[in-house]
């Protein structure tokens, strides 16, 4: 019983299933999904397709915060890699086109690398730190997705295209499809290589690692290039989903979240350790958490506070410093009660 309560995945897991079961209560019918012409219908089927995004932005961020570091920029990758294919498909003559369609993508993927690169060449060979080296591409990468959109909103009409965040296969969202190729390749690769290992490593401690022989340049860059792939297929799924690309609000904040899903989901802003599947159930207890306060009509002002106060408590619970403090406090109450008692007995 200790193990299970001292498994990394068992308070996101109590979390996810209180809000579930919060859910349920404020509304019965919250569990019912159904089926319109093939197609699975429901607000669980929701939470998946809409936080389908989050968990390609979180799983990329995961691979970087072991590194010990953080890139910043995911939101604005977002938002360009939308822009870039919304505004190669909006310049076709036949918008339907697969082969115009599979250009846009590769070109948006291409791009994503190209900024992942750039990130990882700043951290990793020029030795600016992480926050500072991310945070220019924040800045200006969001500039240049409103210079690409020329500060409009760019609508497609592509079946084709926006089948990549719309689109069902197997009664399921496409999309969840998609993440799920994503987490099981940066499975393979982190757990059945030595890519995990020395991701670990140069997190716990780059300096003893290139004395060990890991080139942690190389780890550094490549998983900064990975980010910025997984951010670049979210804007896809962002923008295909609305069919339309938006530079200034699309993936805005996400770089935030993102953040938060790797911390809930157990690993340490201190890099080293990394937990892909608590990360995916971080951003999960996001997105819920999200529908859950559109749904009891919190109003849109102050919805940010109450979604920060939520994700406080949460990682509060999960911090196993303040459990343990919380019950060294009760115990030293509870012998003080006992003393008193025992004093005036005596």
């Amino acid at each position: 019983m200790s193990k299970i309560y001292k498994h990394h995945l068992f308070w996101p897991l109590c979390v996810l299933a209180a809000l579930l079961l919060f859910n349920l209560l404020y509304s019965p019918d919250f569990f019912s999904i159904t089926m319109h012409d093939g197609h699975l219908y429901g607000s669980l089927i929701d939470i998946l397709n809409f936080g389908a995004p989050l968990m390609l932005v979180a799983i990329g961020m995961t691979l970087v915060v072991a590194t010990k570091g953080i890139d910043l920029s995911v939101g604005s990758i977002v938002a360009i890699s939308g822009a870039i294919a919304c505004l190669t498909i909006s310049k076709g003559t036949d918008q339907n086109a697969l082969g115009l369609v599979t250009f846009s993508i590769l070109l948006a993927v291409g791009l994503s690398i190209i900024l992942g690169a750039w990130n990882g060449l700043l951290v990793s060979v020029a030795g600016i730190q992480p926050i500072i080296a991310t945070l220019i591409l924040m800045v200006a990468g969001r500039g240049i997705a409103q210079l690409v959109t020329d500060g409009q909103i760019i609508t497609v009409t592509s079946t084709s295209y926006s089948y990549i965040g719309s689109g069902s296969l197997a009664t399921l969202p496409f999309s969840i499809f998609v993440v799920a190729i994503a987490l099981v390749i940066a499975l393979l690769l982190t757990r059945k290589t030595s890519l995990g290992l020395f991701i670990e490593s140069v997190g716990c401690n780059p300096t003893a690692s290139r004395m060990a022989g890991i080139r942690a340049t190389v780890v550094i860059f490549a998983v900064y290039i990975f980010c910025g792939v997984c951010a670049g297929v979210a804007g896809l799924l962002l923008s295909s989903n609305v069919s339309s690309a938006d530079g200034n609000n699309a993936g805005l904040w996400y770089e935030l979240d993102a953040i938060l899903a790797v911390v809930i989901g157990g690993t340490s802003l201190n890099g080293g350790r990394f937990y892909l599947a608590g990360t995916v159930i971080g951003a999960l207890i996001i997105q819920t958490l999200t529908t859950t306060i559109y749904m009891i009509g919190v109003p849109p002002e102050i919805t940010l506070v109450v979604k920060a106060f939520v994700v406080l408590a949460v990682c509060l619970i999960q911090s196993e410093t303040f459990r343990s403090s919380i019950v060294y406090r009760r115990h030293k109450r509870q012998d003080t009660m006992k003393k008193e008692v025992a004093r005036r007995v005596s």
